[in-house]
């Protein structure tokens, strides 16, 4: 089966995540991603790969076994099932053979990805390119990704001569809230000795970098009274809370932000005079930088305590997510070296990207298994305007190939 016949399959079965549900801890949180995983299942089955299994949480995992007569790492490859809750609705997907200017995603709704808007669209000239019709997101945040590695596997089911060692896959619910499925993801017994998750963008882009995430909520304690009889009595916790964040370091915020520098977001803010609710998202690529922050936090809402009374706040700072890097540093950066002699052999010239963000190597990393984050191809996640050209499609199963080569011949 071609690969794009593949991708477009896949996008046919609706797997938005549903953030009620996953807030609710069931996972998969939307009955598609099920349906889906069922889907590969059989898939797998007829290409005839070993060791399938499918769990309640729609964790899929597969072998595709040595043909070789010598023991050598085992690769993995990951994918998530879920797509993005910013939009619902079924996606159409269609190819479109671009040339210049805008793309018609719909005529009836006067739907147009402008160029203007989208100048990356230069370089896909004469190309085909997979759009959607306008009302929903096209799902290669993170289908491409499952069609890539299956597309990788079953290349090496026709081509019997090309030695690889044991190759293993696995597609996981709820990357899209909180990494869900990667958290229960069991790296012990997957028996990986390093991997790749296929979830960035366009070609050649590469991720080895994310943040250290952590989460902070601070509770104000206050003191209600009437205010006919305040003086001296009430003690406000919502403007508690407003000082508390006026003392935040100046312009360390998401929106003055870029590139690798770190931040505290003030994400959520709720209560009333007598207690209010502060949550916050800290960020930092580096080690240290994180953990100053962290600290800083547990600082500041000591020295308010101090001036404030005993139990007028209280602060719970968690860890989330840990940098990918911080798995792969010294001798442990051989998955970065694969990868990149995978882009040289497909000419592709590497560009490394600091991800804003997480994904679900960030996890899988933190639990003993490197994983840095392939492209796909794909442009515009989460968005009705997200395009895959088909050429970038192929290359990113292309990459997957020759990382599995490399792996074998390295030993």
């Amino acid at each position: 089966m071609d690969i794009v016949e593949r991708f477009i399959n896949y996008t046919k079965i609706n797997t938005t995540t549903d953030r009620a549900k996953g807030a609710a801890g069931i996972m998969p949180s939307s009955p598609g991603q099920m349906e889906l995983a069922k889907f590969l299942v059989s898939e797998m089955e007829a290409m005839g790969l070993s060791d399938i299994t499918l769990r309640d949480t729609a964790i899929v995992t597969a072998t595709l076994p040595s043909n070789m007569d010598k023991k050598v790492p085992t690769v993995s490859f990951f994918g998530h099932l879920d797509t993005s809750a910013e939009q619902k609705a079924d996606t159409k997907a269609h190819i479109v053979s671009y040339q210049s200017g805008d793309i018609c995603l719909n005529a009836e709704q006067n739907i147009v990805m402008k160029r203007s808007e989208f100048p990356e669209l230069a370089q896909y000239e004469g190309q085909d390119i997979i759009v959607t019709d306008g009302t929903s997101l096209l799902g290669a945040d993170d289908k491409a990704a499952i069609a890539a590695a299956m597309d990788a596997v079953q290349f090496f089911l026709d081509n019997p001569e090309i030695p690889h060692g044991d190759v293993k896959i696995a597609f996981v619910p709820d990357e899209e809230q909180g990494l869900r499925g990667a958290k229960a993801f069991d790296v012990e017994s997957f028996g990986a000795d390093f991997g790749y998750t296929l979830d960035c963008c366009g070609i050649g882009e590469f991720v080895h970098e994310n943040w250290n995430a952590g989460n902070a909520d601070v509770t104000f304690i206050g003191q209600s009274a009437h205010p006919m009889s305040a003086k001296g009595k009430l003690k406000n916790s919502l403007l508690m809370a407003h000082k508390f964040i006026a003392m935040l370091p100046p312009g360390e915020a998401p929106e003055y932000t870029d590139g690798r520098e770190g931040y505290f977001w003030v994400k959520e803010l709720s209560g009333n005079s007598a207690k209010t609710v502060l949550k916050m998202d800290i960020r930092d690529f580096g080690k240290d930088t994180y953990r100053q922050r962290m600290d800083f936090l547990q600082k500041l809402a000591d020295g308010c305590e101090a001036i404030w009374g005993e139990g007028s706040i209280q602060i719970d700072l968690s860890d989330r997510y840990e940098n990918v890097m911080n798995s792969l540093e010294g001798d442990a950066g051989f998955p970065i070296d694969i990868a990149k002699e995978a882009y040289e052999r497909n000419g592709i010239e590497m560009k490394s990207i600091p991800m804003r963000g997480g994904y679900d190597g960030a996890v899988l990393s933190q639990k003993g298994l490197p994983c840095p984050n392939l492209f796909t191809g794909a442009h515009n996640f989460h968005s009705i305007y997200e395009y895959l050209p088909v050429d970038s499609l192929r290359a990113a199963s292309k990459v997957v190939q020759e990382i599995v080569k490399i792996t074998a011949e390295r030993g």
